[in-house]
């Protein structure tokens, strides 16, 4: 019986993006079935405990760039270390993806989103903007003006919505979060252990 995986996550999350192909692939492997739900982590922080990178202390600071770089350099790929369009709003962008798995299911929604985090972290592009997100969509293969048009319906943003509060309400407090069977693997380097789980 194939698992069902619950992904938190933010479209603008460097972790999220250096675990996302990783991910994407080893659901296939094991024929899980993946919820794409992007979350707003500026409502999930305040209520967990955490901090927004620019108010975190200055040793966190450096130490998160430390590890960005090591986690670059293990998994070659491009990044980034202080992307042109960052920090930026991202709700935009999430509630893309939102109607991207509307419309298309969950493959569509993990296309979409890797673009997304690829564009932020690799190509210097603005995920904040509609225009950006639309182009986006388009080199996707999806029909950009129809997501655009979603994206902004109040059914979308009330989906949205109802993954932050979902989020929250399940303990998540992080992203890049994967629950399975009710239990949070938080972090990318905890693809391993999302892995076991898939295969047990």
């Amino acid at each position: 019986m194939s698992k069902t995986v619950d992904y938190y996550f933010s479209p603008m999350s460097p972790w999220t993006y250096l675990g996302h192909a990783c991910f994407a692939d080893m659901a296939k492997r094991h024929g899980a079935v993946i919820k794409v739900k992007p979350a707003d982590f500026g409502k999930v922080f305040p209520v967990s405990g955490g901090l927004p990178l620019g108010k975190r202390a200055p040793q966190r600071q450096a130490y998160r760039m430390v590890e960005l770089r090591r986690f670059r350099d293990y998994l070659k790929l491009p990044l980034n270390l202080q992307p042109k369009f960052f920090p930026a709003p991202t709700d935009l962008a999430a509630q893309f993806i939102v109607a991207a798995g509307w419309a298309g299911g969950s493959d569509a929604a993990m296309r979409l989103a890797g673009a997304v985090l690829r564009a932020c972290w690799a190509e210097e592009r603005n995920i904040a903007d509609a225009e950006t997100l639309g182009a986006i969509c388009k080199e996707q293969g999806m029909d950009a003006g129809q997501l655009a048009a979603a994206a902004q319906s109040d059914a979308v943003k009330a989906g949205y919505e109802g993954y932050t509060e979902e989020a929250v309400a399940r303990n998540v407090f992080g992203a890049p979060s994967y629950v399975i069977d009710g239990e949070i693997f938080w972090g990318q380097d905890r693809l391993e252990f999302v892995e076991r789980a898939l295969a047990a």
